[in-house]
């Protein structure tokens, strides 16, 4: 199986299935001397793990990262980082129903017939877990980015959305509530609906928006490189995530030019950021800002046809602990692999400059 790294300078290769004993992953290519705040590590991976709430899946994950290289005393030494968190609540049992059933909207199929067999106790490779790896190497990224700032928050979940910009936000609110949205009249409304669709052994998608700040002006190369194109794809390799928009998006395509362009101030800022803080590839300094559209989790509680490996449509009913909502516990995952994106940029910049 390939496509298991990513990065190009700050690299990460993650390995692991949800129902294994462990999953993991090495980081190739962090700088030496960076110290690590452990603590900040382990509160990143708190915010991602399984059963933090009533409103996610009551999977019971411990999460604790162990490390095995690169770090010596408090720091990074230059060499590979390698790490390990052991899975201790699995039960494989929820899945055994399902042994022979390709279950909509997963990976089953396609997985079976690429590879020609599949684990299926909770998706295997495929299974959003190893998304716990992408946390610890972005917690990672932060502490060696500590001059810039990434904030993630829930900004819609299913028809309520945070109709506040970003700009009049306070995001040390975003962790004071369950469905990490930092205005709290809209989170009510958001953790109310989860509430009510999983009641109904439903799902329900949403969106999560991200903002990069403190950005030097330069990172990004302006041709297949671009610096919003790493990061839509970094947005994209996550599990259930079915869209990414920067800046003005869709939405900018709707205005006519004279309304989109952002005018310049003669400090090389700009009166407006439609751009979304990169223009021709390149960050131009301005904020970044992107959402990331999340699908409803595939797993309902509710009876749905399916097909088997007989090639019969069969009925079948989803089992097990699952999130009725993924929104929430991605907030730290756009976070980290937007971290992994502008870790790789600043040192690809660090190589070109010599200066910073």
């Amino acid at each position: 199986m390939a496509g298991n790294s990513f990065g190009k300078l700050f690299k990460l290769i993650t390995f692991g299935e949800s129902h294994g004993k462990a999953i993991g992953g090495i980081i190739d290519g962090c700088p030496a001397g960076i110290t690590i705040d452990f603590e900040a590590i382990q509160n990143e991976m708190n915010r991602r793990k399984p059963g933090q709430s009533k409103i996610v899946t009551q999977r019971k994950e411990a999460d604790e990262v162990e490390f095995y290289s690169g770090i010596f005393e408090g720091q990074t030494t230059g060499t590979p980082i390698g790490f390990v968190i052991h899975n201790t609540n699995q039960k494989s049992k929820d899945y055994s129903h399902i042994k022979d059933v390709y279950r909509p909207s997963h990976a089953d199929y396609t997985y079976e017939k690429k590879y020609g067999r599949r684990d299926y106790r909770g998706g295997g490779r495929s299974s959003a877990r190893e998304t716990a790896c992408r946390v610890v190497a972005g917690a990672i990224a932060k502490q060696m980015l500590s001059e810039l700032k990434i904030n993630a928050y829930t900004s819609s979940v299913g028809d309520i959305f945070c109709e506040k910009p970003y700009q009049d936000l306070d995001f040390s609110k975003t962790e004071t509530n369950a469905i990490r949205c930092p205005d709290d009249a809209t989170a009510e409304k958001m953790i109310s609906k989860v509430q009510e669709i999983k009641k109904q052994g439903d799902t329900v998608g949403g969106t999560i928006t991200c903002v990069i700040q403190n950005v030097p002006v330069g990172l990004g190369e302006p041709v297949f490189d671009k610096l919003h194109a790493e990061l839509g794809k970094a947005m994209l390799s996550i599990n259930a995530v079915k869209g990414f928009e920067y800046g003005s998006g869709f939405c900018g395509a709707r205005m006519k030019g004279s309304e989109h362009n952002d005018l310049f101030n003669d400090d090389g800022t700009t009166k407006t950021n439609l751009s979304g803080g990169v223009q021709g590839g390149i960050s131009n300094g301005m904020d970044i800002y992107f959402r990331v559209a999340f699908k409803p989790v595939a797993t309902v509680l509710q009876k749905q046809d399916a097909l088997n490996s007989d090639g019969d449509i069969i009925e079948m009913q989803g089992k097990g602990r699952h999130d009725p909502c993924v929104v929430p516990r991605a907030v730290p995952i756009v976070e980290a692999m937007a971290a992994l994106v502008m870790a790789d940029y600043v040192l690809l910049r660090r190589q070109e400059t010599k200066d910073w």
